[in-house]
């Protein structure tokens, strides 16, 4: 009961709220900001959607050790759970993270394409995942063939997966190359706007430049529409 009430106080759901239903399974979804604007907390916060809702997740990182992504989580869940009195917070948080897959490599000699190999791998070993992040993609090494074969996982497997990437500028065709921009259902991207992180919604489905009064929580860095 405890996890499913965090479940429904989870910031997403307000993602959700602004963009009629957000991310469908078997869906790929784009984060994007300048450098330390909050794109790895607002993809935990989609990580521990996953885990609040009771699935598996898998959190890949090209740019962050373990020890400092499981940091991040503990964050944003003690920031979630303090919504809502939890008695057994500490054990709601002890019984998710099983259900987390933390994997890092270097972009430079794991390629996308490898990283959906170790995903496959993971379903065969009995692993049902039903979310996967991956934090600190370069775009600038990425070839058509690597989101393709991650969209193609996606898709076969029914998982959501978001990817966060470094964009300076603040629109859609700044955010990812052209070719590639195309396989992202979702793309939001942050902007700091007169001390404020603002979350746009530059694509979501056919439609592009949502109308959104989201925003990041200055203190918490969790999304908020209030």
């Amino acid at each position: 009961m405890a996890k499913q009430e965090l479940f429904e106080r989870s910031p997403i759901r307000a993602f959700d709220e602004a963009t009629n239903g957000g991310l469908k399974a078997g869906e790929l979804g784009l984060v994007t900001a300048k450098k330390g604007l909050g794109k790895t907390s607002v993809l935990v916060q989609f990580g521990m959607d996953t885990l609040l809702n009771g699935k598996q997740l898998v959190h890949v990182s090209f740019d962050q050790h373990s020890e400092n992504v499981i940091s991040w989580y503990d964050g944003i869940y003690n920031e979630i759970s303090k919504k809502k009195t939890i008695a057994n917070a500490a054990d709601v948080k002890d019984q998710i993270v099983r259900n987390r897959t933390i994997l890092n490599f270097n972009q430079d000699n794991f390629n996308l394409e490898k990283v959906v190999n170790t995903l496959n791998a993971l379903k065969a070993g009995g692993i049902a995942v039903a979310g996967v992040v991956i934090d600190g993609v370069d775009f600038s090494k990425v070839k058509e063939a690597d989101i393709q074969a991650v969209a193609s996982y996606a898709k076969a497997t029914k998982t959501r997966v978001w990817i966060s990437a470094t964009a300076e500028g603040d629109k859609l065709e700044d955010s990812a190359p052209k070719a590639l921009l195309e396989y992202f259902t979702a793309v939001i991207h942050l902007v700091s706007k007169s001390s404020v992180t603002q979350v746009s919604i530059l694509k979501m489905g056919k439609k592009t430049d949502l109308e959104s009064t989201l925003k990041l929580d200055s203190k918490t860095l969790l999304i908020t529409n209030i």
